[in-house]
């Protein structure tokens, strides 16, 4: 990031594993962030947009969790495209990929699904 004070927003599920790494990972960074959970916090149909405007719907759209799972195979195979795809996410938050990390800062916002600690290197390291 050339921004030194990026705004931060790490979305999830608190007790989904994979968030609980990624929060952990930006704390021993000492990377201040703000946290929203879908479940309390909800999401909007916009945040949905800009997120598949980084990212695609196939990304986006967690197709290996138990939400995903739970659906009757009529609403997965319904799933066929980006408004689809953010019809069911708006539905339900839970079947959208965690984390989702949103840095703005005064030039632009950027998105990135889920997490690997090589990944997060990769984005917050300073480019020339």
């Amino acid at each position: 990031m050339n921004d030194s004070n990026p705004n931060i927003t790490l979305y999830g599920i608190p007790n989904c594993a994979t968030v609980k790494k990624a929060r952990s990972w930006l704390d021993a960074h000492a990377l201040p962030h703000t946290f929203h959970n879908f479940k309390k916090d909800g999401v909007t149909p916009a945040l949905i947009e800009a997120w598949l405007q980084d990212n695609g719907w196939e990304v986006l759209l967690n197709r290996k969790g138990t939400t995903w799972r739970a659906l009757d195979d009529a609403r997965k195979a319904g799933v066929t495209d980006a408004a689809s795809a953010m019809a069911l996410m708006c539905a339900a938050p839970s079947v959208i990929k965690r984390p989702v990390l949103t840095i703005a800062n005064a030039a632009a916002q950027h998105s990135y699904v889920g997490f690997a600690d090589a990944l997060y290197q990769q984005i917050f390291t300073p480019k020339p």
